[in-house]
């Protein structure tokens, strides 16, 4: 960037740094309901929910298919956050 964009656009600095601020804020947010002890927490707390049938079986259905779905996705991003192969 040269000098005279950086002058320009410096007014837009507290706004960039606000919007920084929010993705990192949101990447820790998806970080932590998508870990994997999370969403398995969150299984094995809907079984429960079925068993004293507090939800139907098509919610149940319906809520394990996106819980594994999510736990599938989380357990790629893990496995190359340690660096192996999938």
């Amino acid at each position: 960037m040269g000098v005279l964009s950086q002058v320009v656009l410096f007014p837009l600095a507290p706004v960039r740094g606000v919007v920084w601020i929010a993705e990192r804020m949101r990447d820790v947010a998806e970080e932590e309901l998508c870990h994997p002890s999370v969403l398995r927490a969150r299984l094995a707390a809907l079984n429960e929910a079925l068993e004293s049938g507090a939800i139907g079986p098509e919610e149940f259905d319906r809520e394990e298919d996106r819980l594994l779905d999510l736990l599938e996705r989380s357990g790629g991003r893990e496995g190359k956050a340690r660096g192996s192969t999938p």
